[in-house]
């Protein structure tokens, strides 16, 4: 498989991290500053064993980072530039959303 391709297949593989609404607020809480595992916890009100699954998965995709702190883990994004592609996508979301609701109210 050629670098394209790789990175094709990369690109797929974090757009399906994305397509979980709950990682998807875990990525916007962690916009600020990072947070232990409790504080992610009480902020999204996930149980913690749930949530200990997405967070792992997207440190797998590299998505966050995390650091250990005696009996605590922290997480962060692992790049301000998700950010960057985080609020462009909901930017477009929200224009759809206001054209959608547009034509519902022009029929």
């Amino acid at each position: 498989m050629d670098l394209q391709e790789q990175l094709y297949a990369y690109h797929a593989e974090m757009c399906q991290v994305f397509a979980h609404p709950k990682r998807l607020r875990i990525i916007n809480a962690l916009r600020e500053q990072e947070l232990s595992v409790s504080e992610l916890s009480q902020r999204l009100h996930t149980p913690m064993a749930n949530l200990s699954q997405h967070l792992s998965l997207m440190r797998q995709r590299h998505i966050l980072a995390s650091r250990k702190e005696g009996n605590a883990v922290f997480y962060r994004l692992a790049s301000p530039k998700l950010l960057l592609a985080f609020d462009t996508l909901r930017e477009i979301l929200l224009e759809q959303l206001r054209q959608d609701g547009a034509l519902v109210r022009g029929a």
